[in-house]
């Protein structure tokens, strides 16, 4: 059981106040502050802190895997299988998908066949993993996340009364299901930029005369997107295939899970987020970065889904927990009273602790390692017995292990 130091990123997207509030750092920070990253992944690995000393968890997990991993090396090979991170935007982040495990596989041998160099910016697949997801709200969570129901769509555009949208909306209306959401995407992704240059303002005029017109507005959050993503990612095709997808919001402590396949974006809010540890991403828009359309056609599914939020659920062991099919990682929330008796945190490692409010005093065996709001602990598979007690405040923990077997 050791403290975390997690690997801090900045992106463009990232928020200037949230990171550094969260962490007790100076506001504002001089860069956008996106990720805070706990975990092993070779980019940018967490370090632990061994008395005097730091070193990065993938040292440490090199140096012993079988200490540090146990059964879970077997299972997933000498690697940490999840990352865990605290997300802050600012801004909305790239309309993205991640392939099954089989495509990754698939993809990863045809680029490595092509020779194409993993770093890269044209590369799609740099590991042979699937990368599935949870994030789970700590303010209020705004995302786009999976196909609507087309027939809603067809409202949608319907109400938005624009002629250049006419055509598109019929074609829909024709066939509302997978197949006509699939038309649909693919010509819209795939619109020259001389056509996206007309419809684009045509679609924001009526965005706008929606917003400002008289009585129940059921597509207000659907109009203000549209209107917020144009003026982040001007003549972006990417603006108009966020038409298609579910405007979902979390409440604190909600969550929603992102399979293979499906199409997302994060708008804003701060989030803990775990995954599966692999970094295959197709991009569909509203970012600068490589946007491989055939290969993103390739990977999507159009399936329409309403995507309920993933509820905490009883442990039975004082926690809750966010239930996912994922075998890579799981997800326990503590809330702890100050004052309150010694709780049984975890059995044994690998996992990770993260303090997201309060003061907490973890204890095992007569030792003991305090965290604040925005502090971590690495727990080994070695370490058994943990346990948690507040010493500050009401506190939050989230504790990421890896998946139930079976």
């Amino acid at each position: 059981m050791h403290e975390l130091v997690g690997a801090l990123r900045s992106y463009a997207w990232g928020s200037r106040t949230a990171l550094a509030q969260l962490c007790g750092r100076p506001v504002p920070s001089a860069h956008p502050e996106a990720e805070l990253w706990f975990g092993a992944h070779p980019a940018d690995p967490a370090y632990v802190k061994t008395g005097e000393h730091t070193t990065s968890l993938l040292e440490l997990i090199a140096a012993d895997p079988m200490r540090e991993l146990g059964s879970s090396a077997t299972r997933f090979g000498e690697k940490l299988p999840f990352l865990l991170k605290i997300l802050a935007a600012e801004e909305p982040l790239s309309l993205q998908a991640h392939p099954s495990t089989e495509q990754a596989r698939a993809g990863f041998e045809r680029e490595n066949l092509a020779k194409v160099p993993l770093d890269s910016p044209l590369r799609n697949y740099r590991d042979e993993n699937h990368k599935p997801e949870l994030v789970v709200a700590l303010d209020r969570f705004e995302a786009l996340a999976g196909f609507r129901d087309p027939h809603r769509t067809v409202e949608l555009l319907r109400a938005l009364a624009v002629d250049g949208l006419r055509s598109y909306c019929e074609l829909l209306a024709a066939q509302p299901d997978k197949a006509g959401l699939r038309t649909l995407f693919t010509t819209w992704i795939t619109l020259p930029q001389h056509v996206l240059a007309t419809l684009l303002p045509e679609v924001l005029d009526g965005c706008v005369r929606y917003l400002s017109g008289k009585g129940a507005r059921e597509f207000t959050p659907e109009a203000r997107t549209t209107l917020e993503l144009a003026e982040a990612y001007p003549g972006d095709a990417g603006v108009l295939a966020a038409l298609l997808l579910n405007r979902v919001t979390l409440e604190p402590g909600q969550g929603l899970f992102l399979a293979a396949g499906n199409l997302h974006a994060y708008l804003r809010g701060v989030g803990v987020e775990i995954m599966a540890n692999s970094d295959n991403v197709l991009r569909g828009g509203l970012t600068p970065k490589h946007v491989d359309v055939p290969e993103l056609l390739r990977v999507l599914d159009f399936e329409p889904i309403d995507l309920p939020a993933v509820l905490p659920e009883p442990a039975g062991d004082g926690s809750v927990r966010y239930r996912t099919p994922a075998p890579e990682f799981a997800l326990r929330r503590f809330d702890l009273v100050a004052g309150s008796a010694r709780v049984p945190l975890t059995a044994a490692g690998p996992g990770i602790v993260l303090c997201t409010a309060g003061t907490v005093r973890l204890l095992r065996n007569g030792s003991s390692l305090e965290l604040t709001r925005g502090g971590a602990a690495w727990i080994s598979a070695a370490d058994t017995d943990i346990r948690a007690q507040a010493v500050d405040g009401d506190v939050q923990l989230f504790c990421a292990s890896v998946g139930a077997t079976g």
